[in-house]
């Protein structure tokens, strides 16, 4: 592996590892730990610790996952498998189903002008605005609904479902939110139209000079309309107009990198998420 791309690899490891730490705390089973959110919002993964000496074990795999049922949390593990390659048949063997996901950085120089690629207006959240809280409550109803039907097809679902699927917020998720936006470390946008309403979400979260793009996400009746590539671009924009030099995401599947791949992200890795396998 070439050198500079080993320590991509590693500053993306420091950042996994610190995004959970200001509100979650982290257990250690062997060489993983489990991250524990304390208060409300959603729940964290476990994966390799930083300064373990030898890769995670089928024991210690085991461990996090009682962990984790006695806790009432997802069985989730995360990794990068160009990092810690022996553990993508740890987990097999431990029964669980692993997404292998493209894992993908920004290169700025081709990162294209969000204008270009829809005719759809798309507005970063502002923590101060009066619509803040109704911005929030549709950029999660929004991700609920994309995400239901994953891959870049056309679909049925579109306002109406997203309206039925907006939840009143928790004010501690809401205080959280707009802190977090405020100081830096999370930015947030949503594509949409007056007509129409939010159409498209996406967020970001920050740790110094790395960022992580995820959620990004379309109603399914509004996809092939650039609404993805643009909510990312943006997203990228404004990351690196604040500082951000490495800028990062996984795409949920091969389909959906192409559409990164026009955003000027280029792929240097693989990032695996364990679950157990679904009961059919």
């Amino acid at each position: 592996m070439d050198p500079l791309r080993s320590e991509i690899l590693a500053r993306l490891e420091r950042f996994y590892d610190a995004v959970p730490r200001d509100v979650a705390r982290g257990e250690e089973h062997g060489a993983l730990v489990l991250f524990v959110r304390e208060g409300v919002g959603w729940p964290f993964y476990a994966r390799p610790r930083l300064d373990a000496t030898a890769p995670p074990s089928l024991a210690d795999v085991t461990a996090v996952r009682e962990r984790q049922r006695e806790l009432g949390l997802p069985e989730a593990l995360e990794w990068v498998h160009e990092t810690t390659p022996d553990l993508l048949a740890v987990a097999r063997a431990a029964g669980l189903s692993v997404l292998e996901a493209p894992l993908m950085v920004l290169d700025p120089a081709a990162l294209p002008d969000p204008a270009t690629l829809t005719d759809v207006p798309v507005r970063v959240l502002d923590p101060d605005a009066p619509g803040f809280a109704a911005d929030v409550a549709a950029r999660r109803a929004v991700a609920a609904v994309g995400f239901a039907a994953a891959g870049t097809a056309r679909g049925e679902a579109g306002p109406a479902e997203r309206d039925a699927a907006i939840t009143e917020l928790d004010v501690a998720a809401l205080d959280e939110e707009r802190t977090r936006l405020a100081d830096g470390r999370r930015l947030s946008v949503l594509a949409g139209t007056s007509e129409e309403g939010a159409l498209a979400s996406g967020m970001a979260m920050r740790v110094d000079d790395v960022a992580e793009i995820a959620g990004v996400a379309t109603l399914p009746a509004a996809r092939r309309r650039g609404l993805g590539a643009a909510v990312t671009a943006t997203l990228a924009h404004e990351l690196l107009a604040a500082g951000t030099d490495l800028v990062f995401l996984s795409a949920g599947s091969e389909e959906i990198a192409r559409v990164y791949l026009r955003v000027g992200f280029r792929r240097v890795g693989t990032a695996c998420i364990a679950e157990p396998t679904a009961l059919i």
